[in-house]
């Protein structure tokens, strides 16, 4: 099967569990006509194999780096999915994932980067949705103040209201696998 093909059963999947037209308040405080949910379609197995299949594509096609990870807690569906495709494709070294965490832990070692990270990293940040960008962009002010160095920022929808600008600004393409354009808004 083609990713063209692994593409259109994911956006398929996508509009039948995730999408929903209806107005909606947003995080960022926007309001929206349409609502994503991409848990829904996460937290399916035919979700995360072409999730994670998709996105590890990409991270394959563009400047290498060491790690995967994101702001828990969306990110971190997607990040296991990435893994799983890539220890499917017998990538089982080189590629950590991580996650961080809004604050630092109060109790253990007190961590707010967890997994797979350390000082020096080239990483990835992904993100299921991105609106404005705004939990994505904490957490790479999290991590290059953690001595990460954020390479790239993936998505597997762009609603297209400003993530891209805002990343841009900051230096780094946000990638999306789907746009506000594929979807029936």
């Amino acid at each position: 099967m083609t990713s063209a093909d692994d593409r259109q059963r994911l956006l398929d999947l996508i509009l039948d569990v995730s999408f929903e037209k209806r107005d909606v308040t947003l995080a960022s405080g926007k309001k929206s006509n349409f609502y994503l949910d991409l848990r829904q379609t996460l937290m399916r197995p035919l979700g995360v194999e072409l999730a994670g299949k998709l996105v590890l594509e990409k991270l394959q096609s563009g400047t290498p780096v060491d790690a995967v990870g994101g702001m828990a807690v969306g990110a971190v569906p997607l990040v296991s999915a990435v893994l799983g495709a890539a220890a499917r494709g017998n990538e089982t070294q080189g590629l950590l994932g991580f996650f961080v965490r809004k604050d630092k832990k109060k109790h253990g070692l007190g961590r707010q980067i967890e997994g797979g990270f350390a000082e020096g990293q080239s990483v990835a940040l992904v993100e299921d949705t991105t609106t404005t960008g705004g939990s994505t962009l904490e957490a790479l002010d999290i991590v290059e103040a953690a001595g990460g160095k954020v390479a790239r920022v993936l998505c597997l929808v762009d609603r297209g209201e400003g993530a891209a600008e805002a990343f841009a600004e900051r230096g780094v393409t946000l990638e999306a696998v789907f746009g506000r354009g594929d979807l029936p808004v």
